[in-house]
């Protein structure tokens, strides 16, 4: 089973950035699509953005649409990592950050990932 570690919640102001690691515990990851998830306090967990493996064709992204353009999603097979860029983040974005893998494309759906992290804490502040 591989493992996913996540790094790099923290507190931050309104209008600030940050970046998000998840690392993984094997090679393996490369054949997998990795994503994040996050869940707000008192609501359900929720879709943020997910990458395909780099084997596959164009390596596809996805993201929620109410994040575009404030987060980037990329990874890097050598340190077994995807990295997670927010810009501009308002207290909406405040949630528990979860990395997910899974086989296949990305997708949306987090009954689909049945690899996860233990999740890191993001609070943006006004």
């Amino acid at each position: 089973q591989i493992q996913l570690v996540e790094y790099g919640g923290r507190s931050v102001q309104a209008g600030g950035s940050l970046k998000l690691s998840c690392v993984a515990s094997q090679d393996a990851i490369k054949w997998y699509t990795m994503g994040w998830f996050r869940q707000p306090p008192g609501r359900e967990r929720e879709f943020v953005a997910a990458i395909g493996p780099i084997v596959m064709t164009g390596t596809p992204r996805k993201y929620a649409d109410s994040l575009k353009g404030r987060f980037t999603l990329s990874r890097d097979e050598r340190q077994r990592a995807i990295y997670l860029q927010m810009n501009n983040l308002e207290p909406e974005d405040t949630a528990v950050y979860f990395c997910a893998a899974r086989s296949g494309s990305p997708s949306t759906s987090q009954e689909s990932y049945p690899m996860w992290g233990q999740g890191t804490q993001v609070t943006v502040s006004s």
